[in-house]
């Protein structure tokens, strides 16, 4: 009798299991704060940012074990022109952090300067118009006589056309 095949799985799935031991060495529990970080800091700070590790402190032994960690210290890099903003925004970068994970988990940050490695997002193509959709748009901005008001509506209008009838197909 045949053993049926596995079925394919995302990759995602695998991520964890085969970062683990790698994060648990810089102090991450599991790939979340890397993986959220966009989510977490928002699209501007990730741009300039991303978490290194985060260093727990050691417990006495004679702490009680039921007791929450104190709160640790989160390690950034950050790109030098952005060192010293990204320090007045610290209390708030943890708060989103905290929030992020429901308890008070960090209480400090460690801005380490240094390369923050981006990941190229790819623009979608211009959307094409149909030539009745390009006179349509054409027409809405005709009578608006300031030329640069005119060409903001415009590329505005084309966007809007465009998002409605590729929502269509």
């Amino acid at each position: 009798m045949r053993r049926p095949r596995p079925l394919a799985r995302p990759l995602a799935e695998f991520l964890d299991v085969c970062l683990s031991p790698s994060l648990a060495a810089q102090g991450f529990a599991t790939s979340d704060v890397i993986m959220a970080w966009p989510d977490i800091v928002g699209e501007r700070l990730s741009a300039f940012t991303q978490p290194l590790k985060i260093e727990w402190k050691r417990k006495s032994p004679h702490a009680d074990p039921e007791a929450r960690p104190d709160p640790a210290t989160l390690v950034i890099r950050v790109e030098s022109a952005f060192a010293l903003e990204m320090q007045h925004l610290a209390p708030t970068v943890i708060d989103r952090v905290n929030t992020y994970y429901g308890w008070r988990c960090i209480g400090k940050l460690v801005l380490k300067q240094g390369p923050v490695r981006r990941v190229e997002t790819k623009r979608p193509p211009p959307p094409v118009l149909t030539p009745a959709d390009r006179a349509k748009v054409g027409r809405a901005v005709e009578p608006i006589e300031e030329e640069s008001l005119r060409a903001a509506l415009d590329r505005l209008g084309q966007a809007i056309v465009s998002s409605r009838s590729s929502t269509k197909a």
